[in-house]
């Protein structure tokens, strides 16, 4: 079902697989922080993964932020779907110019792009795309605090900028020779425009399209700079304090002119310096590649339908495809698993129940048929007697139980437990609460969880921690009406004590808690 709560961000085409024939076979690839599917072969995908997790222990290195493992369920999917124009048609535009998108949310973030071949130790402009959207990723897992456009989309280009040695080593902090189109013809901003852009993208007007490129300019040369790189780390300081971006600067740096004339210096220098990173210096874990069984080469199609989102018409159009390949297949817990995703998608709780129930026998390692069931359920209590609904919701929280014990980290039996206070009209008791902060925490990329924990938070009166919760989600460089409602949100909250309610009919736009009940789907 199309997922109202989902934040989506659609980023540019990024993928390396070459294309490989419709009758191939899929395969799957396992790692710490990363799931890949696909139709290449195995040794293809292998490589694949074996990069993003040395470009994740890249980061880790260079930032000194080291998040922890992931659960299974909460690390980063990326389905490799075939060409850009099946690419387009799961996108649900064949005209448009998408190459690939990204669903970031609580109980698995997932991205779909083409297969394109690999370029040896030459990092593709696909790869530049997703390695600059897993550094957003990764800074947002990394630390709680909201950082100003030019420094999250800069280091974002300045990590992208990565080179994959054949060895296994890592170069980071080359140049970006992807903008330099837009360093030397795209509009320039000042330093001033660069350091306050939040100001400037809200002003309207034309788009600035220099931006990205200056912006990593600017980040480069403040990383390297002996004598600036201590002001960058106080001009950050300040900045998570509460001071405008440009005074902060202004009091960090100093003399901004100064400061543009050095900028400009650097971008003409020849030669700029750079990270060079042995294998040895970045060891992953183990990486495992599998084959799909039959009845799930057979299921793919439907699944990524399904992970992408149907709403309920497009969902009554998959079914009989996904009950055919389960009566095809009814001894394949995968399958099942995926049909009581279709059944449920399509509204159909009871069959969701019965294919989850039997997936789940055949094969009680399905997470996705725990969740499946643990929806449906949810959705039959949100519907049950008066005098019944405690006992439906009990029940309902029986599969989410289940599949904590699998994966004690896994975000949506948290996230339930809260909603089985909610959805009875009770008030969320303190473990309840202590649960819906915890799934936060493990999926802090999820901007509807983050907004419903602050909406939790104000109806507590903790006003402040309320505030640092919406930061990130109100400094988003991608400008969603999520980020709208949070600013509006931390501009009412900094006239509201901590211990006082805020009163949220003087707002001048309605806001509404994020309904949790599409939460991870």
């Amino acid at each position: 079902m199309l997922k109202s709560a989902v934040f989506r961000l659609i980023v540019a085409a990024f993928a390396l697989f070459a294309a490989a024939p419709a009758w191939a076979d899929w395969n799957k690839a396992e790692s710490d922080h990363f799931v890949i599917y696909s139709d290449s072969n195995a040794d293809d995908i292998r490589e694949f993964s074996e990069r993003l997790e040395r470009y994740h222990v890249a980061m880790t290195r260079i930032t000194g932020f080291d998040p922890p493992v992931p659960s299974p369920s909460n690390r980063v999917t990326v389905y490799a779907v075939g060409s850009e124009r099946t690419l387009r048609k799961l996108y649900g535009d064949t005209g448009s110019n998408v190459a690939g998108f990204y669903i970031p949310r609580a109980g698995g973030s997932v991205a779909f792009v083409p297969n394109v071949k690999l370029r040896g130790s030459q990092t593709d402009f696909t790869l530049i795309v997703l390695l600059h959207e897993y550094a957003h990723h990764f800074t947002i897992a990394s630390t709680p605090f909201a950082l100003p456009r030019w420094v999250t989309e800069g280091s974002a280009e300045f990590f992208a900028a990565a080179k994959f040695a054949p060895d296994g080593g890592v170069d980071i902090g080359l140049p970006a020779n992807h903008r330099v189109g837009d360093l030397n013809y795209a509009d320039k901003l000042s330093i001033r425009e660069i350091l306050d852009y939040d100001r400037v993208a809200q002003g309207g007007g034309p788009r600035r399209d220099g931006f990205y490129g200056q912006a990593w300019m600017l980040y480069h040369y403040l990383y390297f700079s002996e004598e600036r790189e201590s002001q960058y780390r106080a001009y950050l300081s300040k900045y998570v304090k509460g001071v405008p971006s440009l005074q902060a600067a202004e009091e960090a740096f100093g003399d901004l002119d100064q400061l543009e004339r050095e900028l400009k210096a650097y971008q003409r220098s020849r030669r700029m310096p750079g990270w060079r990173l042995t294998a040895e210096s970045l060891p992953i874990g183990e990486i495992a590649v599998t084959s799909l069984s039959p009845g799930m080469n057979e299921m793919m199609d439907v699944v990524l339908r399904s992970r992408r989102g149907v709403d309920r018409e497009q969902a009554l159009d998959l079914l009989p495809d996904a009950r055919a390949i389960a009566a095809k297949f009814p001894d394949d817990g995968g399958v099942l698993a995926a049909l009581s995703e279709a059944e449920y998608d399509a509204g159909n709780d009871a069959e969701a129940i019965a294919a989850a129930d039997a997936a789940i026998a055949l094969d009680p390692s399905q997470t996705n048929a725990y969740v499946q069931k643990g929806f449906a359920l949810f959705r039959i209590a949100d519907n049950a007697d008066a005098g019944a609904v405690d006992e439906a919701f009990a029940a309902a929280m029986k599969p989410f139980e289940a599949l904590n014990a699998i994966e004690n980290d896994h975000p949506l039996p948290l996230i339930h437990y809260y909603r089985s206070f909610v959805q009875r009209r009770k008030v969320p008791d303190e473990n309840a609460r202590a649960a819906l902060e915890h799934a936060s925490r493990l999926a802090p990329f999820d901007q509807g969880l983050r907004l419903n924990v602050a909406m939790m938070m104000i109806s507590e009166r903790k006003n402040e921690l309320a505030r640092l919760m919406l930061a990130p989600l109100a400094a988003d460089p991608h400008g969603t009406g999520r980020a709208a409602r949070a600013k509006q949100l931390m501009a009412a909250l900094e006239q509201t004590p901590d211990g006082t309610m805020l009163d949220l009919s003087a707002l001048t736009e309605r806001i509404e808690t994020p309904d949790l009940s599409d939460q991870g789907e």
